[in-house]
């Protein structure tokens, strides 16, 4: 063992010089992080339980100061090797993920290797705590008295990005101001953010293809003529 970290005699042999080399961009990666910030465009290394993955922004949805979206790729990528060992440990099938910015370590370097999940030859576990990076809103009319009675009017998603989402939700907010109790008598209409559920997709209008303040009074005069 001392031989291999290089405090013994003898030169090391090629595959254990690696293996130091390796080590010791590791411990020089921990110990100098290279800071990210909010649409640096640039790959990231993040947290996943015990281990550290690479990550890769989704353009344009990379600015959150507490949220962004990012996709898991192999460390080594973009290697051919790289891409048929991600398929088979589960990197490639996850989609778009929700990353929250207090996992993020900083900067990709390749020093992180060493600590990822391809490294020790392991799958991705099925829960990496990142949910998929699709977003909808809800636009409610809750009963005034507290009981757990009102309607759901449009549900609009998927959104790809979450600046999509906000722009609509900003929208909607605004064509509410001071008409949330009047709109449906006795409810307080509002809109919120939620997950997409793929499996309720059916239920959903394409916020791409629809207008979401058309919408709204759409389904606010379906609500009021019945």
């Amino acid at each position: 063992m001392f031989r291999r970290c290089g405090h013994a005699p003898g030169a090391l042999t090629p595959e254990e010089q690696a293996a130091v080399d390796s080590f010791r961009a590791m411990l020089t990666a921990l110990r100098n992080p290279q800071p990210w910030a909010p649409g640096c465009a640039q790959d990231i290394a993040v947290r996943i339980g015990p281990f550290v993955e690479r990550a890769h922004p989704r353009p344009g949805d990379d600015h959150g100061p507490e949220m962004i979206a990012v996709a898991l790729v192999h460390p080594d990528t973009p290697h051919a090797a790289a891409y048929l060992q991600g398929r088979q440990l589960g990197y490639t099938n996850r989609g778009w993920l929700r990353c929250e910015t207090t996992a993020i370590l900083g900067l990709w370097q390749p020093g992180y290797a060493m600590l990822t999940h391809a490294a020790a030859g392991l799958p991705l576990p099925d829960n990496i705590g990142m949910d998929p990076a699709h977003y909808t809103l809800y636009i409610e009319a809750c009963k005034r008295d507290d009981s757990r009675d009102g309607l759901t009017l449009p549900r609009l998603g998927p959104y790809t990005q979450t600046r999509h989402a906000q722009q609509d939700y900003d929208r909607l907010t605004a064509a509410l101001d001071g008409r949330e109790l009047t709109l449906v008598p006795g409810c307080r209409v509002s809109a919120r953010y939620a997950p997409f559920d793929v499996s309720d997709h059916h239920l959903f209008t394409d916020p791409y293809e629809a207008d979401a303040v058309a919408l709204l009074a759409a389904a606010v005069e379906g609500v009021t003529a019945k």
